[in-house]
């Protein structure tokens, strides 16, 4: 089994006269955390939506476990699909449903499973995660950390490969920032999973990494392990590291 769970190779992505992504390669570290980072408008979601199959590109690969995930059709993306995990930036419950309908609805959408199997699959994940006892109340009955671990449990619900975290941190202070940050190491140490984390935040973004990748006009510029962006000689990563508002980063560069 090969240590890189997602490969990207030569992507290219352009809507109208925008090239979006010029060219991007970039290995997913299997069971790691990999954090991309780059300024708004550098490619970002759009790298990470290639990834997940929401969009085609307009040229080069992307292998997930060695199949070229852009020649798949509709059909046959769907059980791919389910290999990944997605936890957006707001969390995005559904504010009508439980915390049980809402962490139940992959399962609903996506297997055969009776209601008896999935009950006492939402009870595990809420298990998994601290929330014991919680699965009639509704998000707005639930604290800003809550909503992001019952977020996470309908992300692992069907038992992904990879997650994704869509700017998990974006909006929260320091000691929720912390939790959140935990959340997901432990998720990923607890599940053996890998992570792909969309971030700004750089005291965060330090914290998580495994590896790093930055994102600068469509290409990736730097790509390595926190220390590699402690120590990098580019202009354009310690011009965006001495940006960030941590003390932490600001001391590094």
């Amino acid at each position: 089994m090969s240590d890189i769970i997602v490969q990207v190779r030569d992507l290219r992505k352009s809507f109208g006269e925008q090239q979006v992504l010029r060219g991007v390669d970039l290995d997913i570290v299997r069971g790691g955390v990999t954090t991309i980072i780059g300024g708004s408008g550098s490619g970002k979601s759009v790298l990470v939506k290639h990834i997940i199959g929401l969009l085609k590109p307009d040229s080069g690969a992307i292998l997930y476990e060695g199949t070229d995930i852009t020649k798949l059709a509709p059909k046959a993306l769907t059980p791919v699909r389910n290999n990944f995990g997605m936890l957006f930036q707001q969390s995005a419950l559904f504010d009508s449903m439980t915390v049980e309908e809402n962490i139940a609805f992959p399962l609903i959408e996506h297997t055969k499973k009776s209601q008896k199997e999935i009950r006492e699959i939402v009870k595990e994940k809420l298990r998994l995660l601290g929330l014991e006892g919680i699965e009639r109340k509704t998000p707005a009955e639930l604290s800003g950390g809550m909503r992001k671990r019952v977020a996470l449990a309908r992300a692992i619900v069907l038992n992904p490969q990879v997650i994704i975290y869509d700017e998990p941190t974006t909006g929260l202070d320091p000691l929720m920032t912390l939790n959140v940050d935990n959340m997901i190491k432990e998720t990923q140490e607890k599940l053996k999973v890998t992570a792909i984390v969309i971030s700004h935040d750089m005291a965060s973004v330090f914290r998580i990494s495994d590896k790093i990748a930055m994102l600068y006009k469509g290409e990736i510029v730097e790509y390595g392990d926190p220390g590699v962006f402690m120590d990098t000689d580019k202009a354009v990563v310690r011009d965006f590291l001495a940006a960030s508002s941590s003390p932490h980063v600001r001391s590094v560069v």
